[in-house]
């Protein structure tokens, strides 16, 4: 019998967090949403709580005092703390890995040894605690070379240098400036892949492991990939280039293999499990695993799933993913962020964001950087803002609901790319 009438609690306050909250609000077994700290999309169809989402106790005291029957963790920063332990000491249910199984996303020197170890494809290259031993390997390399530190470092941690010099820069910035922190006690220096790149995650309950469908995101800042890096500018899905065969591949050589490794090294994997890719030739390499929903993937993948989330997670937490068939819809999705002046750098907050009402009723606006002001108007409040999302039946019809739509709001300084998905359509020469 399933249960009804259930609380649920989503942590984190981004634009995957809210469109969380907009898949859960739609299942009938669901009383009451709240979020912590939630943003100004969340407050019009939950609750928000004033947590921070690494508010571990806050969050278990307010989880009691609600009556929450299950927690969903967002963002990567409470699984990396142990929220997911603390969560099962209270007895509380929660989806989301626990602190040692999350550290295929925050320690990629122990996704690294995973891998290598157990046959899953990765690029070639090699770990260092000592600067000038990274330096003295560097140079036996060839450019363009990628540096990544080896903890959480709010995705900013991967640095793809075009020379030797700029590698050494990058080496020094993260071992020797310290600019991540203790992220950057370790280093990996890997070879770079060039190839398309995609995102496949999948539900897992330790045992059984569903695949969603697969997303691009695009992290440059500016059209044609140009710019510094972000957490991600927008995204659509399903790509052209990856057919259900690859998905099927990807789930049976990647995806599922590292949930097993993890069991083999005394670790039950439950939640979702990201894989960041490259395809080469063909080929899936695994770029990274991430712990948690990405995003912007999540805004455009979740819309497309026909089955009661609520099932899924309660499976997941239960450990019966195995009795719940999950169905996803044929339709293209696309995602376009829209963004603060001055993001991915400084940038400031406060703006009025209007037009938000005007746009048509079948576009979706999931919140991220967003704030509700005592006087009921909604303010920005972080670097990424908005994520304004559009389903058709195919990515055409995707794409121009949404570009249709992102001009009708505004808020001063807000900037967006135009060109995602544009490749699909077949107007660009490069798929990577």
């Amino acid at each position: 019998m399933r249960e009804c009438n259930l609380k649920i609690l989503v942590v984190g306050g981004g634009g995957r967090e809210h469109t969380l909250v907009w898949k859960i609000v739609q299942s009938p077994r669901v009383e009451k949403v709240f979020t912590a700290p939630g943003n100004a999309g969340t407050a019009a169809i939950a609750e928000n709580l004033n947590l921070h989402p690494t508010d571990i106790e806050g969050l278990g005291k307010a989880a009691e005092e609600k009556g929450v029957d299950l927690v969903v963790v967002g963002p990567e920063a409470p699984l990396a703390s142990g929220i997911v332990d603390y969560f099962d000491s209270l007895g509380i249910p929660i989806f989301g890995p626990t602190k040692a199984a999350t550290q295929v996303e925050s320690s990629k020197v122990f996704a690294r040894n995973l891998m290598e170890k157990y046959g899953i494809p990765c690029p070639k290259g090699a770990i260092f605690s000592s600067y000038s031993e990274a330096c003295e390997y560097l140079q036996e390399q060839r450019p363009p070379i990628v540096i990544k530190a080896d903890g959480l470092a709010a995705g900013k941690g991967v640095i793809i240098a075009g020379s030797l010099e700029e590698a050494q820069k990058a080496i020094g910035d993260i071992m020797e400036a310290r600019i991540f922190g203790s992220a950057g006690d370790r280093v990996i220096i890997d070879e770079y892949l060039s190839g398309r790149e995609v995102s496949l995650i999948a539900f897992t309950d330790g045992k059984t492991v569903s695949p969603m469908v697969p997303a691009c995101d695009y992290k440059k800042i500016g059209d044609n990939d140009k710019g510094p890096n972000t957490g991600g500018m927008g995204s659509y899905s399903p790509p052209g280039f990856f057919s259900a065969g690859m998905t099927e591949k990807v789930t049976n050589d990647i995806l599922a293999p590292a949930v097993r490794a993890m069991a083999k090294e005394g670790i039950t994997y439950k939640g979702v499990l990201y894989a960041g890719l490259m395809i080469v030739d063909g080929e899936p390499m695994v770029l990274e695993f991430n712990s948690r929903f990405g995003d912007p993937e999540t805004q455009v993948v979740l819309p497309l799933l026909k089955t009661d989330l609520v099932d899924i997670l309660m499976a997941v937490v239960q450990g019966n993913l195995d009795r719940v068939k999950i169905d996803w819809s044929s339709e293209a999705c696309v995602g376009v962020v829209m963004a603060s002046a001055g993001y991915p750098g400084n940038y400031k907050t406060g703006f009025h964001i209007q037009g938000i009402d005007n746009i048509d009723k079948d576009v979706l606006v999931f919140h991220a950087g967003t704030k509700l002001g005592d006087d009921g108007i909604i303010y920005t409040d972080g670097g990424r803002v908005l994520t304004v999302v559009g389903v058709g039946k195919g990515m055409a019809e995707a794409r121009e609901k949404v570009y249709r739509n992102v001009p009708k709001i505004y808020f001063k300084g807000c900037h967006y790319r135009k060109d995602i998905a544009l490749r699909e359509l077949g107007r660009l020469n490069s798929e990577t």
